[in-house]
């Protein structure tokens, strides 16, 4: 989508941000007559779920987005601007020489101790936690090890947690870990969820449809285009950073990000499965992505992106927030700035500093437009 000119200097709404959660504001409050602009600080619309196509395959440029939600309205609602493949996600997990499905179910057990029976996998795994004999958990370890086991904790769990969050087991709270879903059945989605797909063609059909009847600025920082243009709207909807909102006044919130290395390959098939976890902590990157089979693609060549774990920092791109007692607090003195502030609410996983599944920002931000607009 090209960049276009501001021509028009009033709005009802100034939107920051093209994802998923601005670009379904945006939407309906086009459909009750409001005017909006939505800036974006990227080159591209659709923020973390943008595709971009290379080789005749979609890729998911800033990680994997699988679809999923078992609430109907929002299946409906996103139906309405794209269909959906039948794709379902079975991740498997390598551990050194060993291949396992995830998530953790009778498949992984069979594999791991030589078993058959639901009722064999459940004597193994209570016979060890009543060996470890771990009272209330100190960290995230004793959680663990109390919640699965040692075999599945060690070989699937440790050596993944650490890479994805930078620091030893046994460093990071228990209550990060408040399950660990053990599945008694022989079954590999990864999902319970009623509905599940990838949209045909790819997300940026469904934010490109959501913005038509915005105006769309791209490569353009909020704090700049605001000092340029301070009565632009009457509201402001963030979607970026709160606590960069407020200049960080109070501090910086802290996140973790990740980094994607591509490697293309002329071969039609490189690991066999959209998704390969891997969970040893020698490895250095925690899964490997080949985007090709999230559309049942059939090129002659494939594309996989690493992803790496990485410590965040300013001028680093934040993608999971680390909700932990001190954030959690320095959050919510940033959101009793926000509360006070009647021309400014803040929506999407970086404005509420919390990891939303795609359904969830959606829905969130049809629950906000219906509050904005006084509606039941």
């Amino acid at each position: 989508m090209m960049k276009k000119r501001v021509r028009q200097m009033k709005f009802d709404y100034l939107i920051v941000g093209a994802g998923l959660y601005g670009a379904t504001f945006a939407y309906e409050a086009g459909k009750r007559g409001k005017e909006c602009i939505v800036i974006d600080k990227r080159d591209h619309i659709a923020g973390n779920i943008y595709c971009k196509e290379e080789e005749g395959i979609l890729i998911h440029r800033y990680g994997a987005h699988i679809f999923h939600t078992s609430d109907e309205e929002v299946w409906k609602y996103v139906n309405q601007f794209v269909s959906f493949n039948n794709f379902v996600n079975s991740p498997v997990a390598v551990y050194k020489d060993e291949l396992y499905n995830l998530p953790f179910n009778m498949n992984t057990f069979s594999k791991m101790w030589g078993i058959r029976t639901p009722a064999e996998a459940k004597a193994v795994i209570a016979k060890q936690i009543e060996e470890l004999d771990i009272g209330e958990p100190k960290n995230l370890e004793e959680q663990a090890l109390k919640l699965v086991g040692r075999d599945v904790y060690e070989k699937l769990v440790k050596g993944y947690t650490e890479k994805q969050w930078g620091r030893k087991c046994t460093e990071l709270p228990a209550f990060i870990i408040r399950r660990l879903p053990l599945r008694f059945i022989y079954d590999n989605n990864y999902f319970r969820d009623k509905y599940q797909g990838i949209p045909i063609g790819g997300y940026n059909i469904i934010i490109e449809k959501m913005l038509e009847g915005a105006l769309i600025v791209l490569n353009t920082e909020f704090k700049d285009f605001i000092k340029r243009n301070p009565d632009i709207a009457d509201k402001i909807i963030y979607t970026g950073p709160i606590d960069e909102y407020y200049n960080f006044c109070y501090g910086n919130l802290e996140y973790r990000s990740v980094r994607f290395e591509d490697e293309h390959y002329d071969t039609d098939n490189f690991q066999g499965n959209a998704v390969v976890n891997y969970t040893e902590a020698e490895v250095p990157y925690t899964r490997i992505i080949e985007h090709k089979h999230f559309a049942f693609g059939n090129q002659p060549t494939t594309i996989i992106s690493k992803e790496y774990p990485s410590e965040w920092k300013p001028g680093v791109e934040p993608y999971y927030p680390i909700n932990d007692e001190k954030n959690t607090r320095l959050f919510k003195k940033y959101q009793a700035l926000a509360d006070k502030d009647p021309h400014v609410f803040f929506g999407g996983r970086l404005g509420n500093y919390r990891y939303y599944d795609m359904d969830k920002v959606i829905a969130q931000a049809l629950a906000d437009v219906k509050k904005e607009f006084h509606e039941n």
